[in-house]
C-alpha cells in the first residue's frame, strides 16, 4: 500500500548515541544505494541530532572519499565532486558543500568499487569487463589488470570482480564471487566460489569465501566482507584463512574505518537465485533476526556493534559507504533541485601574462 500524502518517503533511525560517536570521532559518514538511487551524509546538527542529507544520482555504487574530494560511480558516468567551502565556511548550517565538477562518461560498466591513488590516478572496477581499469581521454575505459584465469576482456561479467583495496596509495587487493571464465557464471559459486587476490603478482590470497565485498587494508590487516555469511572479517595473509569478527544481520557490502571502529553497510537479501541459499539465510533463521538495511559501527577491539543507522521504508539496499574526517554536517548538489546553478563560488586570483589584475 503507498503511503498517505503527508507520510515522508524515507524514515532513518539512529542508535542513541550515534551522534555522540560522531562528534568524538570528529567524522560524518556517507553511503550510496544504486537500488533508489541515492547519496546519503550523515553528520550532526546544531541541536545535538543526526543530519541526513541526501541527493539523487541513477545507479550510484562506488564511492571514495579523498580529502576535499569525493569520487562516485553511477550508471553510466563516474563522478569527481570537491568541496566549495572555504575553511571555516558553513552553507545554510552545512560545513561541507559537494559539488559534481566533472562527469566522466564511460557508458554502462557495472562500475563497483573506485579508489585513488597516490598519484592521483583514479582505478576503478569495471565489473561488466571483469578488469581493472582507468578514465581515458577518448575510450569509455582503459583497462589496466584482468584475472589470469579469464581468457578474453568482454563485457560478461564473468567472475563478478567486485571489491578494490588500496596499499601504501597503489591498486592491491581485489574481491571477485569466482573463478569462472564463462558469461555470468559466478552465480554457480555464490556460496563458496569466491577469492582474494593480489593484482601485483597475481597470487590468491583467500579462496572459500561468500560473494566477498569490499576490501581494505586498515592497521595492518587485510579486511573484507563475506558477503554471503554476513560476516566482517581479515584475512590471515600467511595462511589465506578468513577470520570472522563479527556478524551482521544482513548482505554486507561497504566498509570504511576511523580508528578502532568499522563502519558496514548492510542490506536487505533479495529473495532471487542471487542471493537465496546463502548461509547467511540460515544464520538469520538460527539467529531469529530479521535482515536490516543500514550502516552498523563495529568496535574493532571487540567485535561489539556499539551504533547503527537504519533505513525503515523505501531503502533495501546499500553498497558503498565512506567515512568524511574532520567533517560535522556535510551536503551536496545534485541535478534534480535548482541549486547547482545558483551556487558560485569565486577562487583566488591568477596571473594572465605580466599584466596585473583590476
Amino acid at each position: 500500500m503507498p503511503d498517505a500524502p503527508n507520510e515522508p518517503w524515507l524514515e532513518v533511525t539512529s542508535s542513541r548515541n550515534l551522534v555522540g560517536w560522531l562528534t568524538e570521532q570528529r567524522v560524518s559518514l556517507a553511503c550510496t544505494t544504486y537500488q533508489a538511487g541515492k547519496l546519503f551524509l550523515f553528520g550532526r546538527n546544531a541541536t545535538g541530532q543526526t543530519s541526513t542529507f541526501e541527493r539523487s544520482f541513477n545507479r550510484c555504487m562506488g564511492l571514495y572519499a579523498n580529502g576535499q574530494s569525493l569520487w562516485m560511480s553511477s550508471l553510466y558516468q563516474l563522478w569527481h565532486f570537491e568541496n566549495m567551502l572555504r575553511p571555516g565556511e558553513t552553507y545554510q548550517g552545512y560545513d561541507r558543500l559537494y559539488v559534481p565538477k566533472v562527469g566522466s562518461t564511460t557508458g554502462d560498466l557495472d562500475v563497483h568499487d573506485v579508489v585513488v591513488e597516490a598519484d592521483s590516478r583514479v582505478v576503478f572496477v569495471n565489473t561488466k569487463f571483469g578488469c581493472l581499469a582507468t578514465l581515458d581521454d577518448r575510450y569509455s575505459f582503459k583497462p589496466l589488470w584482468q584475472p589470469p584465469f579469464q581468457s578474453k576482456l568482454a563485457p560478461e561479467d564473468r567472475c563478478h570482480l567486485n571489491g578494490l583495496a588500496l596499499q601504501d596509495g597503489k591498486a592491491r587487493y581485489v574481491t571477485m564471487s569466482s573463478r569462472s571464465d564463462i558469461v555470468d557464471g559466478w552465480r554457480d559459486h555464490r556460496r563458496d566460489g569466491g577469492i582474494v587476490m593480489d593484482v601485483t603478482d597475481n597470487s590468491v590470497v583467500a579462496t572459500g569465501l561468500s560473494m566477498p565485498h569490499s576490501p581494505r587494508v586498515h592497521q595492518g590487516k587485510l579486511w573484507v566482507l563475506d558477503s554471503g555469511t554476513g560476516r566482517l572479517g581479515w584475512i590471515d595473509r600467511a595462511t589465506g584463512r578468513f577470520e570472522s569478527l563479527t556478524f551482521c544481520p544482513g548482505y554486507l557490502r561497504g566498509l570504511a574505518f576511523s580508528g578502532d571502529w568499522a563502519i558496514v553497510g548492510t542490506s536487505m537479501p533479495r529473495h532471487e537465485r542471487t542471493f537465496a541459499g546463502l548461509a547467511l539465510e540460515d544464520e538469520l533463521k538460527r539467529r531469529n533476526a530479521e535482515p536490516r538495511c543500514g550502516l552498523f559501527v563495529i568496535d574493532l577491539k571487540t567485535g561489539d556493534i556499539n551504533h547503527w543507522i537504519r533505513f525503515e521504508k523505501t531503502i533495501l539496499e546499500l553498497y558503498d559507504v565512506a567515512v568524511l574526517p574532520n567533517v560535522t554536517r556535510p551536503m551536496a548538489l545534485g541535478f534534480h533541485t535548482d541549486e547547482i546553478h545558483r551556487i558560485l563560488a569565486v577562487g583566488d586570483w591568477g596571473h594572465l601574462g605580466s599584466g596585473a589584475r583590476p
